[in-house]
């Protein structure tokens, strides 16, 4: 959107940018508040990005300006912080010197082989964003529009992925263990697991299991955590017996996950847990967590599967 002026009236001029290749790019639709969802190109880590800028005067009025410029600008806004936006990557091209604006203009542009270290994220209380803004710059207020595009990163967590396997209980009265296949999943992967009955000495109601992302933004004392249940699914109804056995499968393809990310830019992490909670018959609730590590293969921004959970 062009930025108004000082006196809230919006400068006589129209900025549009129009990425090479936009309609043939794939489009990924990113919420972008409670009730809103856009679509924006999606584009990866090292590619170029190039396109058109095109600025039309309206009413044939002469505008001045000190310059015009564009950039890339990879950004992690706060929202309990929105006076400071953080920029943690910014590259400018001039594309005019100061001098009048008497027609309407076109300017082509590109950024080659750009670096975009993270992947784009639209959370609770942090975006991180990749955009153009260009910049007309005015003495007393500069007109600016900015396009956002959409960035997924194909970072493969370190080697080794051994099975999860945890007890928990209350000592004469419960005693379970639960294992999962492994601690890293893609995004399009199968989370296998089993859990174990021991002891049973209280009356069970039901069991279910969910997950959890775990978003925590700035440092201390300015720190926020808030938790977002993915998606949460009953496995069991009814009172085990000692010794039983109930296997879990749960296809992740279907819901709208991230990868992990783990202190980006010391601003924010955004981590997912396996959250198990048994029920008794009087509602006290008894639950153990667990982190699990969530990446993006390539293969994933080519497959859509349906969201499936089994529990036999």
């Amino acid at each position: 959107m062009v930025m108004a002026s000082l006196f809230g009236l919006s400068a006589p001029i129209d900025i549009d940018i129009h990425f090479n290749g936009q309609e043939q790019r794939k489009q990924i639709e990113a919420k972008v508040d409670k009730d809103r969802r856009e679509k924006y190109p999606l584009y990866f880590d090292g590619e170029t990005v190039a396109g058109k800028i095109n600025i039309r005067v309206r009413d044939n009025k002469k505008i001045e300006h000190n310059g015009i410029k564009v950039e890339f600008v990879g950004s992690i806004e706060l929202f309990y912080d929105r006076g400071n936006h953080y920029e943690f990557r910014t590259i400018q091209q001039e594309l005019a010197v100061p001098g009048e604006l008497r027609n309407n203009a076109n300017f082509d542009f590109e950024f080659k082989n750009i670096e975009k270290q993270y992947e784009s994220y639209h959370g609770i209380n942090v975006k991180l964003r990749y955009f153009v803004r260009v910049t007309i710059q005015r003495r007393l207020a500069d007109v600016v529009k900015e396009q956002d595009i959409w960035v997924h990163s194909y970072v493969m967590p370190p080697d080794g992925n051994n099975s999860i396997k945890m007890e928990v209980g209350i000592e004469d009265c419960l005693h379970i263990e639960f294992e999962y296949n492994k601690s890293r999943y893609h995004l399009k992967d199968v989370i296998v697991g089993k859990i174990y009955f021991l002891l049973v000495r209280i009356k069970v109601k039901h069991m279910e299991l969910s997950i959890i992302r775990r978003e925590t933004t700035g440092a201390p004392p300015n720190q926020y955590n808030e938790s977002e249940t993915i998606t949460k699914f009953e496995i069991m109804d009814g009172a085990p017996v000692r010794g039983e056995t109930i296997p879990i499968r749960l296809f992740l393809g279907g819901f709208e996950l991230t990868p992990t990310f783990r202190d980006v830019n010391m601003k924010f992490s955004a981590r997912y847990y396996l959250n198990l909670v048994l029920v008794d018959e009087e509602n006290r609730r008894y639950f153990k967590q667990q982190e699990i590590t969530i990446f993006r293969r390539q293969v994933d921004d080519e497959i859509v599967e349906p969201a499936q959970i089994h529990a036999v």
